[in-house]
């Protein structure tokens, strides 16, 4: 029913890759262009159906299928154990900073609030929301001067006792990401937002009680967020009513349809799965993903100061790299002479400024080395002007 996917069918597509820009952009971001020319052909008559794609019924068979094949690719690229639940959602990775404290305060009878650690801007925005049900604690903080870096796990302050362990596995805007997998006390459960590293590194699912991913850097498009939940957490009572729509156990339940899902974006999240997988897997992602890192890094390494890294080596995020150019004038015509090569994205997040270079998975390596390139022959032209 739903079509398979067979990027070697589109030799004549009109979606050429030479028209085609690379996007450095922290999200949405660059989608693999096979995966656009299979959407392009099933943009009309899926499977042939006689409708689009974006047409087709949550309801219908047609559908069914393709969130059926999207799940069960998923659960073979993560390894996913059969304990888990996994749901499709709306609302982004900010709904789930919501729906993680309505949907497990209630695992102690005391309601003994989480323990949240944080990074950067997207941790804190979770910890801010979670007061709306408890009294969470901050369990670490990467501080506010000099280089960012994750704080050494033998400085956070955990409670034995706390509902969960809430962390952001890679921050987006602040460009720093856990080396390892932090270790909750025995029976918290470990919630984990992997919003921007989602399937570029092998992730052994049972270390968590949750994970939760926005779609739209490493799995689609936007308007789709990627739940993973340990069986066991969708039972507990609520200290707190919970609106169904953030009600796991109602979603899981209701197999991601509880009311119209977002049937495009998982659809396109399907196609990403497979082709995941016929690039061969997550080893690879990681790989791939590590040698584009180190590519970027070198240049910024190199560059005696001209290229300002903000994050400690030890802290480095993979897929999103921050830096600022020294002077800073020449931030913005950095970014304006990228374009003019085909290098969009490249600007910092508004809050803080700078540069910011995402590496998700679409992005190959071939356009990390131009960009890579372009840094290089910019340094040179501008080294002099450095303060």
């Amino acid at each position: 029913m739903a079509s398979s996917f067979s990027p070697s069918s589109s030799s004549s597509s009109s979606f050429p890759d030479a028209h085609r820009i690379a996007n450095f952009g922290a999200g949405p971001a660059q989608i693999p262009t096979e995966v656009i020319q299979q959407a392009q052909r099933d943009l009309l008559n899926i499977s042939y159906s006689g409708m689009s794609i974006m047409e087709v019924s949550h309801r219908g068979k047609v559908f069914e299928k393709i969130l059926k094949e999207a799940e069960d690719d998923l659960r073979t690229i993560l390894s996913i154990p059969p304990n888990y639940k996994i749901y499709f959602s709306q609302g982004g990775g900010t709904g789930q900073f919501a729906a993680v404290p309505l949907n497990l305060l209630g695992r102690h009878s005391s309601s003994s609030p989480p323990d949240y650690l944080v990074s950067g801007r997207w941790s804190q925005l979770a910890f801010e929301e979670s007061k709306l049900y408890t009294n969470p604690n901050q369990a670490s903080d990467v501080g506010k001067d000099g280089l960012i870096n994750i704080p050494k796990k033998e400085t956070w302050k955990l409670n034995p006792d706390a509902s969960y362990l809430y962390y952001c596995d890679n921050e987006t805007i602040h460009g720093c990401e856990y080396p390892e997998v932090p270790v909750a006390p025995p029976g918290v459960p470990l919630v984990a937002d992997m919003s921007s590293n989602f399937l570029t590194r092998v992730v052994d699912v049972s270390k968590f009680g949750v994970i939760f991913a926005g779609a739209q850097k490493n799995s689609g498009t936007s308007g789709l967020t990627i739940v993973i939940i340990r069986e066991d957490l969708l039972n507990l009572p609520k200290p707190h009513p919970v609106p169904t729509i953030l009600n796991w156990k109602k979603n899981v339940d209701q197999n991601s349809c509880l009311n119209t899902p977002p049937t495009m974006s998982i659809y396109i999240a399907g196609l990403v799965f497979k082709w995941i997988l016929k690039e061969g897997g997550l080893k690879e992602m990681e790989k791939r993903t590590q040698i584009k890192a180190d590519l970027i890094y070198k240049e910024i390494d190199q560059s005696n100061g001209f290229y300002i890294p903000l994050v400690g080596k030890e802290s480095r995020s993979r897929v999103n790299v921050v830096l600022k150019i020294n002077p800073e004038s020449l931030q913005d015509k950095f970014v304006k002479d990228a374009e003019t090569k085909g290098l969009y994205g490249l600007a910092g997040h508004r809050s803080v400024g700078g540069i910011r270079i995402s590496l998700y998975n679409a992005i190959t390596i071939q356009q990390t080395e131009e960009l890579v390139s372009f840094m290089n022959t910019f340094y040179v032209a501008h080294k002099d002007t450095k303060c």
